[in-house]
């Protein structure tokens, strides 16, 4: 099978809510903004996609509307993983048979398995599809990090896992990951506000929040630090940069549903529980900034 770069600016998209229920028109309009706007691709049901609380149903049902919306135009990354093997490895199966292009099996969370345990939980998973897999190290929000041997003997058994999203905040961290496996592992940002510190020693893209809205500057942004133009991508990512720290003023997707709303790319800024709206204080910080960008 002939894999589709996955590498650029991929947006981790919202998965809009209206009283309660999934909006779908909501969700098809967010992901014709993204293609119009020149997105590499897009992932479907991450945390940004607030996946904790989607039932399996929904979950799938929204792997498919995204994949039906792209219309092969992009890759669709479809959120896989879980803290339970056989429900990451259910979801995977289910993703591959709706067509998705690609997985992101993020590290599994709770359970804070053994270095061995995570080596055997990524392996199943892999065993499970032939499409590419996307490893998803985020210590902040699952108690434990991939190690680097992990990711290199991932990468020695199955070719297909050749990919990691790297949100553990340290550039020293993807600076280990390419000295261990140099151009054998394609690394993507997995925080906005770093993707250019990432790209500057070896990370070839992003999974990005702040895509959902501002898609072509981060698109030129990172085509530039692809290009070695880091100059002008600094340009770029400074004038960014209080929308990346912002977005992240309050738990993610809060931020960028309210700033999704406000654009007008969806009717409601609805989040489920244990996520609720933002603090009045918080959400003039955030129109503040987003109006700056008016």
């Amino acid at each position: 099978m002939k894999l589709r770069p996955l590498t650029g600016t991929i947006t981790a998209l919202a998965t809009p809510f209206r009283d309660g229920q999934v909006s779908y028109p909501d969700l098809e309009k967010l992901v014709a903004f993204q293609i119009k706007g020149g997105i590499n691709g897009l992932v479907p049901v991450g945390t940004t996609g607030e996946s904790p609380t989607l039932s399996h149903e929904e979950h799938m049902d929204v792997v498919r509307c995204v994949i039906a919306e792209a219309r092969g135009r992009v890759p669709v990354i479809a959120g896989t993983g879980s803290n339970s093997t056989q429900e990451a490895i259910a979801l995977t199966r289910l993703s591959h048979e709706a067509k998705a292009d690609a997985m992101l099996v993020v590290a599994p969370y709770y359970n804070k398995p053994s270095q061995e345990g995570l080596f055997r939980h990524f392996a199943a998973v892999a065993e499970s599809t032939d499409k590419p897999i996307i490893l998803y190290s985020i210590p902040g929000r699952c108690g434990i990090e991939i190690g680097v041997p992990v990711v290199e003997r991932l990468r020695r058994k199955y070719k297909h896992v050749a990919w990691i999203k790297e949100a553990g905040g340290s550039v020293d961290r993807v600076d280990q990951l390419k000295q261990a496996l140099g151009r054998d592992l394609t690394v993507l940002s997995g925080d906005d506000s770093l993707t250019l510190p990432f790209m500057a020693v070896g990370a070839e893209g992003v999974i990005s929040v702040a895509a959902n809205l501002y898609v072509k500057p981060i698109v030129r942004m990172v085509g530039l630090a692809l290009a070695n133009d880091f100059g002008a991508a600094a340009k770029i990512h400074r004038q960014l940069y209080p929308a990346f720290k912002t977005l992240f003023i309050e738990p993610n997707p809060v931020p960028i549903k309210v700033a999704l709303q406000r654009a007008g790319i969806i009717g409601s800024a609805e989040v489920r529980l244990p996520l609720c709206e933002m603090t009045p204080a918080n959400a003039q910080i955030l129109e503040g900034v987003l109006a700056s960008f008016d």
